[in-house]
């Protein structure tokens, strides 16, 4: 039983039903602010850049990159990678705590599944860009065709990274439309003109609130969900399974599937943070999102910033305990004292030490420390992604191949694209689709009173 008293109010403000449908629905109804439209702006000429950036390596070729004959993967598999953790948050958090029945989710859910959908999006681009010849790309794809007994190859990275990318982007685009339902609906019911409430009642799919949709609509919710939790662990398990496939020493660790697993709800709880103390601090959301809130998710992340520790250690123990002189060469004398050793170390502070700052209370109650350490997070978890596509590669068994790998503009532009692109979609997210589930809001609102009384 949820206890107001110890963990505080879900909702705070002593609400009603119909606050908290204007309330939610305001930034939908109103002009957005100067802010909005400069953010707009910057995140459009970034995603212009990428654009460019694109044309180039699609016109020219992957060789305008910065990789080399023993750096064949650089920057685009680091933020594929660091894409696809992201992208594993929203659904994280909303289908493990929706099957652990964590009410206090209902304020973030939306609005982190808005994430994931995007970034795993901007994901899909990097594994297209990659073939150089992206025209070919339907070449990957399973289904019958007259090229006789050419098939895709099944024991190709490249394949599993598409059948996994594309059933995780289906699956959670499905659960994140089918939760928006309830509030199209009521969007399309206070619509003053035509146009609103026709586009929104063609998104609500004629929805009523009847108790027979309410029933359906609360048993697919848990069909989506037993889909995607399995997606969530597995989609990065293949991701992994990408570099414990090869023999290139520092990738052939069975630790490697559930190592990837972590760091992604890592790195896509730490964005979700993010997020959530920029809506919460623009939109005057307190009374939703409150303190309990963000004090919830900074506990989650201290918990998984010490299983990250704990993974590093092991990495550094199963090398320097294989006896295997070349990966102690690539984990250690390449990444702990060698060239890469800042990468290293910055990882290190970035993911395991400074997230034990939450565990002071102060610290989890103050958004720009909540702001600042879960950007920190992100930035660690990049370098981290960095150390294990670009280390190994650079400096293999044969020391005439060894060679430094630096990006290029391209490299650059390409990522800052796809975060521009990110942007742009959380921006237009913010401006015409609620925030949060207002049904879900109004279904917790007087949890937990009855204790009080």
């Amino acid at each position: 039983m949820y206890n107001r008293k110890i963990r505080g109010p879900l909702i705070e403000g002593n609400k009603t039903f119909g606050q908290i449908t204007k309330e939610v629905v305001a930034p939908l109804e109103t002009r957005p602010g100067l802010w909005w439209y400069i953010a707009l702006a910057v995140s459009s000429a970034a995603a212009v850049y990428g654009v460019y950036a694109m044309y180039i390596t699609v016109t020219r070729g992957i060789g305008t990159w910065g990789l080399n004959n023993s750096v064949a993967w650089g920057w685009d598999i680091i933020n594929f990678i660091w894409w696809i953790g992201i992208g594993h948050a929203g659904t994280a958090f909303s289908i493990f705590l929706l099957v652990l029945r964590q009410r206090w989710r209902t304020s973030i859910n939306r609005s982190a599944e808005a994430m994931t959908v995007l970034a795993v999006a901007c994901a899909a681009l990097f594994p297209l860009i990659h073939m150089g010849r992206i025209w070919l790309a339907f070449y990957i794809i399973p289904y019958p065709n007259t090229r006789g007994p050419l098939w895709v190859n099944f024991n190709s990275p490249l394949f599993w990274d598409f059948t996994a990318i594309t059933a995780y982007l289906l699956i959670s685009v499905s659960f994140w439309y089918l939760g928006m339902l309830p509030d199209f609906g009521t969007i399309r019911d206070r619509a003053g003109s035509r146009i609103r409430k026709a586009v929104y009642g063609f998104f609500s799919l004629g929805w009523t609130g009847s108790s027979r949709q309410w029933i359906r609509f609360e048993s697919l919710s848990f069909v989506f969900g037993g889909l995607a939790a399995v997606l969530v662990v597995s989609v990065h398990s293949i991701v992994a399974t990408d570099f414990a496939a090869g023999i290139v020493p520092g990738w052939h660790s069975t630790i490697f599937p559930p190592f990837f697993v972590v760091g992604a709800i890592f790195s896509g709880f730490a964005m979700v943070m993010t997020l959530m103390v920029i809506i919460r601090k623009i939109y005057k959301l307190t009374d939703y999102i409150t303190d309990n809130h963000m004090d919830a998710i900074a506990r989650i992340l201290i918990f998984i910033s010490l299983i990250m520790a704990v993974s590093y250690l092991i990495e550094l123990f199963i090398a320097w305990y294989s006896g295997n002189e070349y990966e102690m060469h690539a984990i250690i004398g390449n990444r702990v004292t060698g060239d890469y050793a800042l990468q290293f170390w910055g990882m290190i502070v970035c993911n395991a030490l400074i997230p034990q700052l939450f565990w002071f209370r102060k610290i989890r109650r103050n958004w720009l420390a909540l702001l600042l350490i879960s950007l920190v997070i992100n930035l660690g978890m990049w370098l981290e992604r960095y150390n294990i596509v670009v280390t190994p590669l650079s400096k293999d068994f044969l020391p005439s191949s060894w060679v430094t790998y630096t990006p290029t503009v391209i490299d650059i532009g390409v990522f800052a694209g796809t975060i521009g692109l990110f942007a742009i979609g959380v921006l237009l997210f913010m401006r015409y689709i609620p925030m949060m589930a207002i049904s879900e809001l109004k279904g917790v609102l007087h949890i937990g009173k009855k204790d009080e009384d």
